[in-house]
């Protein structure tokens, strides 16, 4: 396991100065000084803001989560979320997640898996929320003139990323309230390949659907479902304030297509943080609409900056207060 992980780091530092040296390559630097220097940090201490309000949000939405285990206080859900980011921008292969169900279940009692599987659950809305916007943003976004057919693959692309999440989302419901049935249509669909993939696929899919649970009270659905949409909301609003501090005018849609393309880049295996990937989608984004080159590098470096240093700070201050040690978050590794 420290082999593999050894490796996927490693792997992932090579693709992030891979995607920063695309970046710089072009880049006039006194341009890029200048970009940065007329910024107003208004706007960026207002983005910062909100994208705090979106991590409380995520604690809301995880406390309804949860309801089937314990009713757990939000005050004790948003302390475990921000050290859980803190650790994703700082340890390698997402290890956040394990440490964010790690806290949680040693401060409230409960098995680490348990809150692990309900991390699955919040991922999933998660997802399921990104694809909702991605289809919204495909269908009302006009991309400047010239881009035509990107704008017809970006749409169908768009389209085919939500069926297909759609039918992971059905599976699943289908696996949770018909577990028996489903898992033997599985069996029946996995015939044609090797029978080693069917007897380590039927178990994983056992085990890890009895590990989840859901409410089935229509009030507190409805809270996830409101709660996920308001997450998404506060990630998409300090993008938009990012671009207004640079003078930077776009339509709201426009931060949304942004978003979705750092959604996307986050998920391609790069060094802790998602240096690079994150930086090459923003600006590529920013490119789109016709935003300077010394500009949008400036504006990828400043949004990633939002979202990477304060939630540092905020994930140490937390640990402390808690009294948790460094080791402690190494350990939540052996959840895996």
């Amino acid at each position: 396991m420290r082999n593999k992980l050894d490796l996927k780091f490693w792997l992932g530092i090579g693709v992030s100065i891979f995607f920063m040296t695309l970046l710089f390559r072009k880049i006039d630097f006194n341009q890029l000084l200048t970009a940065l220097l007329r910024v107003d940090y208004f706007y960026i201490m207002l983005a910062i803001a909100l994208t705090f309000l979106s991590y409380f949000l995520r604690a809301v939405r995880w406390h309804y989560i949860l309801i089937p285990e314990k009713r757990i206080p939000i005050l004790s859900l948003y302390p475990a979320t921000i050290i859980g980011y803190m650790a994703n921008n700082l340890l390698p292969a997402r290890l956040g997640e394990f440490v964010r169900a790690y806290i949680l279940a040693r401060k409230e009692g409960l098995q680490a898996p348990t809150v692990f599987a309900s991390l699955v659950i919040d991922r999933l809305f998660d997802g399921f929320t990104v694809m909702l916007i991605l289809l919204f943003t495909m269908f009302t976004l006009r991309l400047p003139h010239g881009m035509a057919e990107a704008e017809t693959v970006l749409r169908t692309g768009g389209l085919i990323s939500f069926i297909l999440y759609s039918c992971i989302v059905i599976f699943l419901l289908l696996l949770k309230g018909q577990t028996s049935r489903t898992i033997e249509w599985t069996g029946i669909l996995l015939k044609p390949f090797p029978q080693k993939l069917a007897d380590r696929i039927i178990p994983l899919l056992g085990s890890f659907i009895g590990g989840i649970r859901l409410s089935s009270k229509a009030s507190n659905l409805m809270a996830i479902l409101i709660s996920s949409l308001a997450v998404w909301l506060f990630c998409i609003i300090p993008v938009d304030l990012v671009l207004k501090g640079f003078d930077v005018h776009l339509p709201f849609t426009a931060s949304m297509f942004i978003l979705v393309l750092l959604v996307f880049a986050v998920m391609v295996p790069a060094s802790p943080g998602y240096i690079g990937t994150y930086h090459y989608a923003c600006f590529k984004g920013l490119s789109a609409f016709g935003v300077p080159e010394s500009t949008a590098v400036s504006i990828a470096l400043v949004l990633h900056a939002t979202g990477f240093f304060p939630v540092i700070i905020a994930g140490f201050y937390h640990v402390w207060r808690n009294k948790i040690s460094l080791n402690e978050i190494k350990g939540a590794e052996t959840i895996r």
